[in-house]
């Protein structure tokens, strides 16, 4: 009897070493990704403090289903209050990571939706690689019922180990929706669907079995984009300005003489504006101010113009939010019109 039990430990002592071998190959066969946390909504609690990086990941163990889950904690802020300096800050920082670890698959990065548009579409330009970076957040607090923050944070995950997201610049994923940052713009206040992709539709979708991508987003981005912020210290001052009907030109031309390095305009369909502020802008063209005008309308390019009695730049599909930021890029290569058209035509 001695010996069976003996022989039975030495069984049980096999099976469980060969168990936690097989739990150690699995664990380092698994990608990598690092999540940077920021804050917002998806770290939020009904009347209680932001959830720091750490416990936010913790509170969902199934992400380490599918991947090695590392976590760097960037910032704890509604995204209302991130400035153009937190963008530069965590593009180079993002920039710092990929060339640190070439083992990593990818990087996710909690957001607020406020201005998750935003701050994908400026590292959309400015991220140096071509692995994937996925944005994510929700639309409901962490102690709400049927918080979708879990459920996005792992599509995110899935999103940024996904092959066929290799190559398809920044990245938003909320609702099962994977869109691309230049396209994505938020529709809705409070519904999880609020993520809508304008004129170009969304990238693809997370489903149960798999990652599927229908599109890619041709414009320039990521590898292709001629933006290097590396040795860039703060960002040009580019305001916005937006038309309504009756607008008096002397706010504009109040608005004008504010210091500002760029102004976007945002105007009406087409590109047409109001009287007052048609002749605001060229009592202001004296001042040199690059200006950009889009459409208040989110689908349709600008196509036609009028022919405005100063120099202007036209958006060719970007938001006024993202011409903004399209523009502060621009302005750390050139200040000369036609060349920042062209910046506007391609990107």
């Amino acid at each position: 009897m001695q010996g069976l039990a003996v022989r039975t430990i030495s069984v049980l002592i096999l099976l469980l070493t060969t168990a936690l071998a097989a739990a150690q190959e699995s664990a380092a066969t698994k990608p990598a990704v690092l999540i940077l946390t920021t804050g917002g909504t998806i770290a939020s609690r009904s009347n209680a403090p932001l959830i720091d990086g750490p416990e936010l990941v913790q509170a969902v163990p199934q992400l380490l289903d599918f991947a090695e889950i590392r976590v760097e904690e960037f910032s704890v802020i509604g995204s209302s209050k991130m400035t153009p300096d937190h963008w530069l800050r965590l593009a180079k920082r993002v920039n710092e990571i990929f060339s640190n670890d070439g083992q990593l698959a990818g990087i996710v990065i909690t957001h607020g939706t406020d201005t998750m548009e935003e701050t994908a579409y400026f590292l959309n330009l400015t991220v140096r690689s071509d692995r994937p970076v996925v944005l994510v957040g929700s639309m409901r607090s962490s102690n709400e019922v049927s918080a979708d923050g879990p459920a996005n944070l792992i599509n995110s995950v899935r999103v940024a180990i996904s092959d066929q997201a290799v190559g398809q610049g920044v990245l938003v994923v909320l609702n099962e929706d994977i869109s691309a940052a230049r396209d994505v713009w938020k529709t809705d206040n409070r519904r999880v669907q609020t993520f809508d992709s304008a004129s170009g539709g969304r990238l693809g979708t997370v489903d149960p079995d798999g990652v599927r991508f229908y599109r890619r987003s041709l414009q320039p981005h990521t590898t292709a984009s001629e933006f290097d912020i590396s040795e860039v210290d703060a960002l040009p001052d580019v305001h916005i300005l937006s038309d309504f009907t009756g607008l008096n030109e002397t706010v504009v031309q109040h608005y004008g003489k504010q210091p500002m390095d760029g102004l976007v305009v945002r105007t009406f369909a087409g590109g047409r504006m109001s009287p007052g502020m048609l002749a605001g802008l060229q009592s202001l063209a004296g001042r040199g101010i690059p200006t950009v005008v889009t459409s208040r309308v989110p689908k349709g390019r600008i196509v036609s113009p009028p022919d405005y009695e100063f120099p202007a730049i036209v958006s060719r599909g970007q938001q006024d939010n993202k011409a903004r930021i399209l523009l502060m890029l621009a302005l750390t290569r050139t200040a000369d019109p036609g060349e920042i058209q062209r910046i506007f035509d391609t990107y």
